[in-house]
């Protein structure tokens, strides 16, 4: 076969389907500019209801003739090769962004890029509304006054409560420790799977690539402060749910980013090494390891610091730890017992990553 017209079949397909990705674009911006448009709309006039409340949710019919209208409008508009979704797939595919249409003036000088400066002139109208932006009651003097009161206390501690915060404290350095150890040989081994030059060699292995990804990503969506809610129903109020939420949560991330550095190491080595007749795990443990050891290190470090902040925070949802004691005492109203855990919060915090910075840059 002439290569040229193999090279012309490659580029056809890459068309093809760059077509209908941009399809799913304009159909998503699309979607949104009309959603986005009809709520503002519904919630500035909203009848005989206050302007700040929230209008009723439409229902599923009128959602179906939304979408249908947006499907219109994007196929018509995704016909036209200056379309938002056309010029993002043509522009980072590289077969097709040599061939990429590139107005002359600028492509935001365009129709199509006005349009999409007014969708995200619509994005910040919405954030503003949504989340119900209020100046006025941020600079209030009845707000000012009782922001001071909270301040006021926590800037005198009840020091009488230091022995237990510190030991609380101890508890949730413990909780990221565990966790961390734990979660570091787990992702260790996941990560070689999950890395797609060291999976693309047979269907089966790219399966497996897959399904790690697919299962790590899930792992990593979920924060770990809901999964400390998921453990503290399954094992119980405690550090060993705050300990499991945080093991989860570091494998997945972890693995990403061993992976990550997996997949952009020099394949100089690994060719010498398999040419030699060395199998797999061979070639891995002698070509892939010794290029990401300090990555890895730092990586780890890095992901020991993150649980450390974390494992306060998931205490707050009966994780364990002194986040557990925090929330205990804002219930309270305790400001001052609240001003002491923030302290040894606040000091424990920042000696660990400074510890942890001097590490990094004594293995980098």
């Amino acid at each position: 076969m002439n290569p040229s017209t193999t090279f012309q079949e490659r580029v056809e397909r890459a068309a093809k389907g760059a077509r209908i990705k941009a399809l799913f674009l304009d159909l998503l911006l699309v979607w949104y500019a009309l959603g986005g448009a009809q709520f503002w709309w519904r919630w500035t006039f909203n009848g005989e209801a206050a302007f700040w409340e929230r209008p009723e949710p439409l229902s599923a019919t009128w959602h179906a003739v939304l979408f249908g209208a947006s499907l219109v409008i994007a196929a018509l508009w995704s016909a036209n090769p200056l379309s938002p979704g056309r010029m993002a797939t043509a522009h980072t595919h590289p077969l097709l962004k040599g061939t990429a249409p590139r107005p002359e003036s600028g492509w935001m000088r365009t129709p199509h890029g006005l349009v999409l400066l007014l969708v995200l002139l619509e994005t910040v109208l919405l954030g503003w509304k949504i989340t119900e932006i209020d100046l006025f009651s941020l600079f209030s003097g009845e707000g000012l006054s009782g922001a001071g009161r909270i301040f006021g206390a926590l800037f005198q501690p009840e020091f009488g409560i230091l022995p237990l915060v510190l030991e609380k404290m101890v508890e949730t350095i413990f909780i990221a420790l565990v966790a961390t150890v734990i979660a570091v040989p787990i992702a260790f081994v996941l990560s070689f799977f999950g890395a797609k030059n060291l999976m693309s060699g047979s269907a089966q292995s790219l399966a497996v690539y897959s399904a790690v990804r697919f299962t790590t990503n899930l792992m990593r969506s979920i924060e770990p402060v809901l999964w400390a809610i998921i453990f503290t129903v399954w094992v119980s109020f405690g550090p060993f749910a705050g300990m499991l939420a945080l093991l989860v949560h570091s494998v997945a991330s972890l693995v990403k980013l061993y992976s990550e550095q997996v997949e952009s190491i020099d394949s100089g080595p690994v060719e010498a090494i398999e040419a030699t007749g060395a199998n797999r795990v061979q070639m891995v443990w002698y070509a892939v390891v010794p290029q990401i050891v300090l990555p890895y290190l730092g990586f780890t470090i890095y992901r020991w610091d993150i649980n450390v902040r974390m494992a306060t925070i998931i205490g707050l949802v009966g994780g364990g730890g002194v986040g557990e004691l925090l929330m205990q005492y804002l219930g309270l109203a305790k400001y001052g017992e609240v001003g002491m855990i923030v302290i040894v919060i606040t000091a424990v915090v920042w000696a660990l990553d400074y510890a942890s910075a001097k590490v990094r840059e004594a293995i980098a």
